[in-house]
């Protein structure tokens, strides 16, 4: 699809008395977490083990990814408050043959800015649609603009939300969704679901127990635990070492995976991780997270990246 070309943009808005601007606000690629700590209950194990999960098997059945992207790019300020373009896609690929095949996509174009910018910059060409950023606190740009890329986090969860429940309408087959299942009260009870996590901005113990879960061998998972902060969600949870860590880094190959209750048990976990591992994108896939990437994750983010509308 061709891109959105925003110079024109940026012209109507400075004849409105706005100030144009190009900056990309800083995060703009991917949703921020601030790094904590948030103890978790071990459900397995009277204290953090490691345990192999054996050798990788073919996941059988029918198995799809879930994933979405995003980006923004910064299209004026009026007075101080910045107003901020921002693209959200979603799309699920579903395993066939052997080959994933796209069948549920999603994208949206969107304006974020404080009411009164969004007032100023006056009616916004098609596909565009206006997000009204918080008045509780005068305008600061830089606070603004962290709140622009909360706005676009929430904007593309709610539609990977949307494009899960459309995918379970219409298949009972796996669903792995990139990242955690909790944003959702279905997705949470959902025994066909899975949640993978590249970030470990949030880990789930405190010292030697940290550094145990950190020094996960290749081919192991940790015990099973139950994050105490999810209790209107409640998950269970393992981190799963994909590939060799040592000399490289300790989150290198580490992901963190999420299951709804029903599957919270040691031997549906091996198994669970055994199918991953066969998941593993491969060592060339041009990503710098490839050590924690899943090939259909990977798939639905490289088809949304070059299909997409793309401001420019």
């Amino acid at each position: 699809m061709a891109p959105i070309k925003l110079a024109h943009l940026r012209r109507a808005l400075a004849l409105r008395g706005l100030t144009p601007a190009s900056a990309v606000p800083e995060a703009s690629g991917g949703r921020t977490e601030e790094a904590c700590l948030r103890p978790a209950r071990l459900v397995e194990d009277a204290a953090l083990a490691w345990h192999p999960v054996g050798t990788s098997e073919p996941w059988p059945g029918t198995l799809a990814f879930l994933d979405g992207v995003q980006r923004s790019e910064l299209l004026a300020y009026a007075g101080a408050a910045p107003i901020v373009a921002g693209e959200v896609a979603a799309a699920v690929r579903e395993r066939s043959n052997r080959n994933l095949v796209t069948v549920l996509e999603e994208r949206r174009l969107l304006v974020i800015a404080r009411p009164a910018a969004l007032a100023a910059a006056g009616a916004l060409p098609e596909p565009f649609r206006t997000v009204a950023l918080p008045t509780d606190e005068p305008p600061h740009p830089v606070r603004d603009l962290a709140n622009v890329a909360r706005a676009l986090d929430r904007a593309r969860g709610a539609l990977e939300l949307e494009l899960g429940e459309r995918y379970r309408r219409r298949s009972e087959g796996w669903l792995v969704v990139d990242g955690a299942l909790t944003e959702s009260p279905l997705w949470a009870a959902d025994p066909r679901m899975l949640g993978v996590s590249k970030s470990h901005a949030t880990l789930p113990f405190e010292g030697d127990d940290l550094d145990r879960y950190l020094r996960l061998p290749p081919g192991h998972r940790s015990s099973l635990y139950a994050p105490e902060t999810r209790s209107l969600t409640p998950v269970r949870e393992w981190a799963l070492r994909l590939w060799p860590w040592e000399g490289k880094d300790v989150f290198h190959g580490l992901v963190r995976i999420e299951v709804a209750p029903a599957n919270g048990n040691p031997e549906m976990a091996d198994r669970l991780s055994r199918w991953l591992l066969a998941e593993r994108a491969p060592l060339s896939t041009p990503d710098h997270r490839w050590d924690r990437l899943l090939y259909g994750i990977h798939s639905v983010e490289a088809y949304l990246r070059a299909d997409g509308r793309r401001l420019a």
